[in-house]
């Protein structure tokens, strides 16, 4: 039985958890580009911290479609507003596909991978899933050296596939204290967006699925 393309599991889930605050909810499940949301807070600019092959974390594969240590080419930058770590995104995508259909990866350097996920109509995307992000987990470092004391905050992250001819590639962003800090800084603005990503057909009614076992 083929594995679904699907960012929903255990802990990765459609409907952001209800202890979360209303910045973290609404930035975890808008639509569209992240990248795009965060120029309306200031200059964005891209870091790119690794690029390499690498397995998927444990959370991963099953999204992807491959087996647990299936080579994949790894793309991991930083997201600035101002000069200042918003975001740290952690982008995978099985190494036979980056080299073929989503080879324009490789080459995007320091330019953000919206530009090439929303450039494309023939790229479709997930829903949103989102989850808590603890000191266990492999997210968990790339946010090690951009705040203060990471063990300090919580951290939630959130997560979704992209299918260009069936091939996927999924974009999990991790997002920082210095966000939410922004959010509450006097003149921000605080427009909340409801434009959910088109999910693909094979999605929907997994995604229904899990928001009604969630409400319960």
């Amino acid at each position: 039985m083929p594995i679904p393309t699907n960012p929903v599991d255990s802990h990765w889930r459609i409907a952001p958890l209800p202890t979360l605050t209303d910045d973290q909810k609404d930035w975890l499940t808008r639509g569209g580009s992240l990248t795009a949301h965060l120029r309306t807070l200031g200059a964005v600019t891209v870091d790119v911290t690794r690029e390499a092959v690498d397995m998927p974390f444990a959370d991963e594969w099953r999204a992807l479609r491959v087996a647990p240590r299936t080579p994949c080419w790894v793309r991991e930058v930083v997201l600035r507003v101002d000069g200042v770590a918003f975001v740290a995104a952690h982008s995978i995508v099985p190494l036979d596909s980056s080299a073929g259909i989503w080879q324009a990866m490789r080459a995007l350097r320091t330019r953000p991978l919206a530009e090439l996920l929303y450039s494309d109509s023939s790229v479709a995307r997930s829903a949103l899933a989102s989850r808590r992000v603890t000191a266990r987990h492999a997210l968990h470092r790339l946010a090690v050296g951009l705040i203060d004391d990471a063990k300090a905050h919580t951290l939630v992250a959130r997560r979704s596939v992209f299918e260009r001819h069936r091939a996927p590639l999924m974009v999990t962003e991790c997002m920082l204290p210095a966000l939410w800090a922004r959010l509450l800084s006097p003149g921000t603005p605080h427009e909340s967006h409801r434009e959910h990503s088109r999910p693909l057909g094979h999605l929907t009614s997994h995604a229904t699925r899990a928001t009604r076992a969630e409400a319960k």
